[in-house]
């Protein structure tokens, strides 16, 4: 037996069952790969759900956390410390809209907070009701579940004590006939990621915002795994113009640390008062130096630049392939759309390959890869996903 069995087996008996077993078990990582607990190299192209902005075992990501939790690790929301606030205030400046933060621990708990915002702004304006999209995803907890549009994760734990409208996702006359004077709020996410990396229609998010501004209705952008950095931007939002009342981000905010954050125009972000929500560790000052290292990072190294270039790259290599019907998504945050259901044997391949990567739906496979890969681990992964695909679905009269 292999020391990767013997770990998956102890897994299964100490862990609970709600992620099944896990195929690899993972002891290290270096920039773009990570290497398991008997020796075998992956090239991570997935980077912990859009998380490892900077890859694994970055030196500013170090440096930040261990200088950081040999100075102080822990305040609580009882005191205030430096790099909260510094965090807070360079959120803002790439935001680009006067306003306030609140940060917290992940991303369900961003859209909680963004929930009670909502709630909030509804009892003072005499409205109940959320609208919220089909297929949308916004976290696993019961608040943050009743506004996610997928019902298989949802329904088992309804019913909901709010009233929750859903619409078809990128549709606007749908979104504008629902957004009526009962409705306080709408969230949205500018580019739907657990469904497969699936946009939002040019003008989408422009029609939402002049959709909920008509009817004084809050409009929250879920960008917890958009933001960034997924599209080549800070904000996915920013490429439309629009100014949200609020916005929600974790994911790669932490680079690997978890991190979450609600940034809220001014008039929003007043709704929340002395105790009506709060968190122990939100704010957490390794959190946030590792948060300002990542931001630092992706500034002086320019990757965004990196991410558009190799994701047109990328986009051009796997299009040329009879059996992907669309890369969809912006730079390297892709949904690999096929011609069959073939998404989970082929990543399952992958992995015997050396690659790491998602099958969200039965025929896309999602990759969220470091906003520092290189070309060459680019163009080792078409290969690598070409291999798999010949595997699995072959190609009739072979690959062009």
């Amino acid at each position: 037996m292999t020391y990767s069995e013997q770990i998956k087996a102890r897994y299964a008996k100490a862990l609970m069952g709600n992620y099944g077993l896990p195929p690899v078990a993972i002891r290290e990582g270096s920039g773009s790969t990570v290497t398991d607990v008997d020796g075998n190299a992956y090239l991570d192209m997935i980077g912990g759900i859009a998380v490892s902005s900077l890859g694994h075992n970055h030196p500013a990501l170090v440096e930040a956390v261990s200088g950081q939790a040999a100075r102080l690790a822990h305040t609580s929301n009882l005191f205030l410390h430096e790099k909260e606030v510094e965090l807070a205030e360079k959120l803002l400046e790439l935001w680009g809209n006067p306003g306030r933060v609140f940060l917290c621990n992940s991303g369900t708990e961003a859209n909680e907070a963004a929930l009670k915002l909502a709630i909030l702004h509804g009892s003072a304006t005499g409205k109940g009701k959320i609208v919220a999209t089909e297929h949308g995803f916004h976290g696993r907890s019961l608040g943050a579940l009743s506004i996610t549009g997928k019902a298989a994760i949802r329904e088992p734990f309804g019913p909901f004590a709010r009233e929750v409208a859903f619409v078809p996702y990128g549709d606007a006359d749908a979104l504008k006939a629902a957004v009526d004077d009962t409705v306080a709020a709408v969230f949205l996410e500018p580019t739907q990621g657990e469904t497969g990396v699936v946009p939002a229609p040019a003008g989408y998010l422009k029609a939402a915002r002049e959709i909920t501004a008509a009817s004084n209705a809050l409009l929250i952008l879920d960008e917890i795994q958009s933001g960034f950095g997924r599209t080549g931007a800070w904000f996915a939002h920013h490429a439309e113009g629009v100014v949200p009342d609020a916005v929600t981000l974790a994911k790669g905010l932490g680079g690997g640390v978890p991190i979450g954050a609600v940034l809220a125009t001014e008039a929003t972000a007043a709704l929340l008062t002395p105790g009506t929500h709060g968190s122990t560790f939100g704010g957490n000052p390794i959190a946030c130096a590792a948060s300002l290292a990542v931001i630092d990072t992706i500034e002086r190294e320019h990757l965004f630049d990196n991410v558009l270039a190799l994701g047109a790259h990328l986009e051009a290599r796997l299009t040329a392939d009879p059996r992907v019907t669309e890369v969809r998504g912006q730079a390297l945050w892709r949904g690999i759309a096929l011609t069959e259901p073939v998404a989970a044997d082929a990543v399952a391949h992958l992995i015997g390959l050396g690659v790491l990567a998602n099958a969200p739906r039965p025929d896309t496979i999602r990759i969220a890869p470091p906003l520092t890969i290189s070309r060459s681990e680019i163009d080792l992964f078409c290969d690598q996903l070409l291999a798999a695909l010949d595997a699995v679905c072959p190609a009739p009269g072979g690959r062009p």
